[in-house]
């Protein structure tokens, strides 16, 4: 569905403006970050990422106020898991053979 590496994917076409640029930044063909779009845009009621086709003024891609609004949520909901798990991580950790 939804998971660290697209939150990523979004974060990268947010920063680069390209998904081609993004693919690259992650070590992902081209190919593989557009699918990777394509299953997020289905996947929500409104897309996640729009995107121009290159020419000769160029192409880009850009986060829809929806995809920014599913990567902030997405972004506290793991800062809320990593906070509320640090106790039981730390209780497992003292189990640990040193």
């Amino acid at each position: 569905m939804f998971g660290p590496g697209k939150a990523d994917l979004l974060e990268h076409i947010e920063k680069t403006g390209s998904i081609a640029a993004a693919g690259r930044a992650m070590g992902m063909s081209y190919k593989r970050a557009w699918m990777l779009v394509e299953t997020m845009n289905a996947l929500f009621a409104e897309p996640l990422v729009s995107s121009n086709r290159g020419g000769s003024e160029g192409g880009g891609a850009a986060l829809t106020q929806t995809g920014r609004a599913v990567l902030a949520h997405y972004r506290a909901l793991e800062a809320a898991t990593r906070n509320a798990g640090s106790e039981a991580i730390a209780a497992i950790n003292s189990l640990v053979r040193h």
